[in-house]
């Protein structure tokens, strides 16, 4: 570990002391039984680098434990609604083809029910709609129709605007908004206008289960008697089949580091990305709405603090740590992933655990609170 975290210090042009102390309390955690495995990817001023350690799947049904490298896809839980779903509303958005203020009962009329005729695409974005944390679509032995009718027609809690309560269910239905206007499927669209163009190569919402090989494990499951590997994690969106606004995404940190890229450059392809954007774009998302997503739209709520999609600093599930600035955005996952971003110091740390493996109890808060205060303060060394 230490000569490897020397050599990523040198190539990042971060303090050697910091990356050690990053890397080492990944280790810890891995050895109390946190998390079986991790993968630390770190981008600072266009430099990009890894460090994998542990095991994907320590005790898989049938063959050896598989260790973890930088190419191992883990299931990114609720990143999904930041990498998958908020670019392409916010294209809808740049395209005229929606605003922030269009409601979402103008697309989708079955949801114009219980109170929820006024609610806006804007407030789905910001979890600020009234909607409702979570809801069971799992047990009931429903088919997708009668879950996505259970979703779209669903009752609010309280009154729009007036409190932030993150809701699966805003983003559940904004996955259905983007294919409603898109008039195709979200892992289609993913693919074609996010992920092809800023070269995520791996990153999937279709994930391939015969080669478990190439994922980190998440939970046991009784019903397969085994861990589930390559399979989404996220009850709602297992049962809806894995193609979900709120959850499903697997990729790399490599892949996710890209995506970060965007975001610092405020909408623009990275050059080393090889574009494949139709008509060579350059860009993703206009600047304008990149900057709108990552300055506060719930600053007059006590304890809130949220762009369009992403956590900002003192928001209640910041997870930046004590040292990233004001202006630092993120977002995390359920299953034990993170990534957050500082655009003023150039850096965008990805930390991907399958803390899930052992069960629901496991934490890694703090460790995400280390690694960014130790990356963070190696930036200035």
């Amino acid at each position: 570990m230490e000569r490897h975290a020397e050599a990523g210090a040198e190539q990042l042009g971060l303090g050697i002391k910091g990356v050690k102390s990053a890397c080492a309390a990944i280790e810890r955690e891995i050895a109390s039984g946190t998390t079986p495995g991790a993968v630390l990817g770190v981008l600072h001023e266009g430099r990009k680098w890894f460090y994998a350690a542990g095991y994907a799947n320590p005790k898989p049904a049938q063959g050896q434990p598989v260790p973890v490298s930088e190419d191992t896809l883990y299931d990114c839980a609720s990143l999904t609604k930041v990498v998958v779903t908020l670019p392409l509303i916010l294209q809808l958005i740049d395209e005229g083809i929606l605003t922030l203020s269009t409601k979402v009962s103008d697309i989708l009329p079955p949801f114009g029910t219980a109170g929820k005729e006024e609610v806006t695409v804007g407030q789905l974005l910001t979890h600020t709609s009234g909607l409702q944390a979570d809801m069971n679509l799992h047990s009931h032995g429903w088919d997708r129709e009668q879950m996505w009718n259970t979703v779209l027609t669903a009752p609010l809690v309280t009154k729009p605007d007036t409190e932030v309560i993150y809701s699966d269910l805003g983003y559940l239905t904004l996955g259905r908004i983007i294919e409603r206007s898109l008039e195709l499927p979200l892992d289609q669209a993913f693919k074609r206008w996010v992920s092809d163009p800023l070269g995520m190569r791996q990153a999937t919402l279709t994930p391939s289960p015969e080669k478990p090989g190439r994922y980190a494990a998440t939970e046991y499951e009784d019903t397969i008697q085994d861990h589930l590997c390559g399979i989404v994690h996220d009850e709602k969106a297992r049962a809806l089949g894995g193609v979900c606004g709120h959850a499903g995404l697997f990729a790399t940190a490599g892949d996710l580091l890209q995506y970060t890229r965007m975001w610092l450059e405020q909408g623009a392809i990275p050059a080393t990305a090889s574009p494949e954007a139709e008509g060579g774009e350059s860009r993703i998302l206009s600047r304008a709405g990149a900057v709108a997503a990552t300055r506060t739209h719930t600053g007059h709520m006590h304890g809130s603090n949220r762009g369009l999609g992403w956590v900002l600093k003192g928001d209640k599930m910041d997870a930046s740590g004590d040292w990233m600035g004001p202006g630092c955005y993120g977002h995390t996952g359920f299953t034990g992933t993170s990534m957050w971003i500082d655009p003023e110091l150039d850096l965008a740390v990805v930390l991907l655990t399958n803390r899930v493996y052992g069960g629901r109890s496991s934490s890694v808060a703090q460790l995400r609170a280390q690694v960014h205060n130790a990356l963070t303060g190696a930036v200035a060394w």
